[in-house]
């Protein structure tokens, strides 16, 4: 049977213990917790210079089509969180969804959806996914201007959990 982990020193940090050289980092344990289905949606934001990107969605990208690259990108950035944040979880992904829209402004709005069964959320799935989408967008237009910006990332919505559905309120 394996050893409990200690308690956090503050419950609002599950990630940080007590250790013998002051505070710790650890991945929590989920190995009691209900497998429940879990959705989280995020977005990262990207802010072109004036007409770059309806060039980009126009099919004018240097180096090909844009958001068929960035939606690859982030599914398989989503699918390997883990590896981008140490004390993830590995989880059975069972949708990754990315979408691109239009705002008008100059700005691309990159939402990325992630769904499992799982002990554990995927919100962080969600933000990488979205997050690493955005930088391939950075990435395949940089050539046509270097002050393509990334505004934000930020988790819009997820449910499941013992902390249940949570919205972003407008």
């Amino acid at each position: 049977m394996p050893t409990p982990s200690p308690e956090p020193p503050d419950p609002g940090l599950s990630h940080v213990v007590d250790g013998p050289d002051g505070s710790e980092s650890r991945m929590v344990d989920v190995s009691g917790k209900p497998s429940t289905d879990r959705r989280a949606t995020a977005r990262a934001r990207v802010r072109f210079p004036a007409g770059v990107l309806r060039r980009v969605l126009s099919g004018g990208g240097p180096k090909g089509p844009v958001t068929e690259m960035a939606r690859a990108a982030g599914v398989l950035a989503a699918k390997r969180t883990p590896e981008w944040i140490p004390m993830c979880h590995v989880l059975p992904l069972d949708l990754v969804d990315l979408r691109f829209e239009d705002l008008g402004d100059d700005r691309l709005e990159v939402r990325c959806t992630v769904a499992c069964t799982g002990r554990t959320g995927v919100e962080m799935e969600a933000m990488v996914g979205a997050a690493a989408a955005a930088l391939v967008v950075y990435d395949m237009t940089k050539g046509l201007d270097k002050g393509i910006e990334l505004e934000s990332v930020r988790l819009l919505e997820k449910s499941g959990g013992r902390s249940g559905h949570w919205r972003l309120e407008s």
